[in-house]
């Protein structure tokens, strides 16, 4: 069975870190920023291992967390709608605005983009593109709050830091909570929200233990496992 060979700085990084300890999330954060050395602003991301089966629709996990400092990366919103509701979505900031055009384009693979929204009078034909966006969570739905017809609101929050996350067939969530730059407050007021979105869309079919394991990484970097009561009692900011 093939190993992973990790390089010279990883390994360095890595001896920072026990394996054996579960760490509170502010010291988790101070320890991330020391053992980050990518050259580039890496993104710091979430990863939870949830109790529950995604193969019965009672377990789904998904939803919307809103980042208060912000994802660190410009997001490219499309918006699929027509008429005054295209101009709205213009006016409000969308990057790409259309429909037939774009459902054409999206058909071709192209995927430009970083979040789709769409009214709901468009729904009927932009439901085809759902083996193309579904499984790139870009597909518009009503539980992400990307389907409405109050684009405004939801392009500004797009905009501003609100991530959508949908766990996987192995019941794993992998969440990104903004990037390495940001300071440890901003990091912490993040993973806070990021943790309480997981916590409030528990399904109504779990049972038992929701959450099994919080783990903190930045890309490239060795991985930080939390103690899950502290990870899961972590508030945002009102």
């Amino acid at each position: 069975m093939a190993t992973t060979k990790h390089g010279k700085k990883y390994l360095e990084a890595a001896k920072l870190v026990d394996s054996e300890k579960l760490y509170q999330p502010s010291e988790a954060v101070s320890l991330l920023k020391k053992i980050s050395y990518a050259k580039f602003d890496s993104t710091v991301e979430v990863h939870m291992k949830l109790g529950v089966d995604p193969r019965h629709a009672d377990q789904m996990v998904r939803g919307v967390a809103t980042l208060p400092a912000g994802t660190g990366k410009d997001v490219r919103v499309l918006v699929f709608a027509q008429g005054e509701k295209a101009a709205e979505a213009e006016a409000a900031g969308a990057d790409i605005v259309g429909l037939d055009d774009l459902i054409k384009q999206i058909e071709g693979d192209w995927l430009g983009f970083d979040v789709a929204i769409a009214t709901p009078d468009v729904m009927g034909k932009v439901g085809r593109l759902g083996k193309k966006l579904g499984p790139r969570n870009l597909m518009p739905s009503p539980k992400a709050g990307t389907i409405t017809f109050d684009l405004a609101k939801t392009i500004r929050e797009v905009k501003a830091g609100r991530v959508d996350f949908r766990i996987d067939r192995t019941s794993l969530l992998h969440i990104p909570a903004g990037k390495i730059s940001f300071s440890e407050e901003a990091l912490l007021q993040n993973i806070s929200s990021v943790i309480d979105a997981v916590m409030r869309a528990r399904p109504s079919g779990a049972k038992g233990v929701y959450v099994k394991s919080v783990v903190l990484s930045s890309t490239m970097s060795p991985s930080i496992h939390l103690e899950v009561a502290a990870a899961t009692a972590l508030k945002p900011q009102a």
